[in-house]
């Protein structure tokens, strides 16, 4: 199925720009319609601070908010005359929860584009959380680091691959992206042995079905000790120059990567590319 209905999570922050500027160069490379989604939330307060807070200064507290929006706005539409999408796009401006409007909006699109929250700068503001939507919209995500700007999207692919069902469904939800890519790169890192396991050529078995649809893929695999998965990972990523990687999310409960640690976790934390992440 090929990306036709895009939704890219925007707010007034830093890194929006570099993202929203992704998802339009995204939107012109699948020729997919981009909805843009922004969510505005006041400070909350109990409702007797509220009832005794001035009206002026209320009404200061809402300016601000709207003159935020408006400004956001400006910026979308910028990008997309930009990127010749004005005619294919939509911006949508609403008050309440980032996560749970994403949620919601997500569920009518083929991909969503959201940013990794910045440990610096997201706590004072709330911003959608990509963890909680991987589970509550039932669609795939596109998540963008907070830091950098990307050049490309999909040229030059990284696929983790262990087997598992989520890794599985992350390469389904990314074939309109890996059937386009230049190149993709299987990687299994530190695979597991055994009949259970990924077999004498870890990734041999994916990379031909992804071979099958056209796909210029190549498989490799590493062990080791010395290095998480994680890393070898981003490192592979960097040394191969490439500029998204796909790989499922939540092989095992939240609460079990919240107490002994988990690759997606450790990506949400510490990613270099945009990951297309599935659960």
């Amino acid at each position: 199925m090929a990306f036709k209905d895009l939704l890219v999570v925007v707010d007034s922050g830093a890194a929006s720009e570099a993202r929203l500027d992704l998802a339009a160069r995204l939107a012109t490379q699948t020729d997919a319609h981009l909805t843009a989604l922004y969510t505005f939330t006041d400070v909350a307060l109990p409702g007797y601070i509220q009832a005794e807070l001035p009206a002026e200064l209320r009404a200061n507290r809402r300016k601000a908010l709207d003159e935020q929006a408006a400004a956001a706005a400006r910026r979308f539409e910028e990008a997309m005359r930009r990127h010749g999408r004005t005619e294919r796009s939509e911006w949508v401006a609403i008050e309440g929860d980032p996560t749970a409007a994403a949620a919601l909006r997500g569920r009518y699109a083929d991909l969503i584009i959201v940013g990794q929250p910045d440990p610096h700068h997201d706590r004072e503001t709330p911003v959608a959380q990509p963890a909680d939507l991987l589970f509550e919209t039932g669609r795939p995500l596109l998540v963008v680091p907070y830091a950098g700007r990307f050049a490309s999207i999909g040229e030059r692919v990284l696929v983790g691959w262990n087997g598992s069902r989520e890794a599985a469904r992350a390469i389904g939800d990314a074939m309109p992206l890996l059937e386009q890519a230049r190149r993709v790169v299987v990687m299994a890192a530190n695979p597991k042995p055994g009949p259970n396991g990924l077999g004498d050529e870890p990734g041999a078995d994916i990379a031909r079905h992804l071979s099958r649809h056209g796909c210029k893929v190549e498989a490799a695999h590493i062990s080791t000790d010395v290095v998480e998965a994680g890393d070898t990972l981003l490192n592979v990523a960097a040394d191969e120059s490439c500029d998204l990687l796909v790989m499922g999310a939540y092989g095992r409960s939240r609460l079990r990567e919240l107490v002994l640690g988990g690759m997606t976790r450790f990506m949400l934390q510490h990613m270099t590319v945009p990951v297309l992440m599935s659960h």
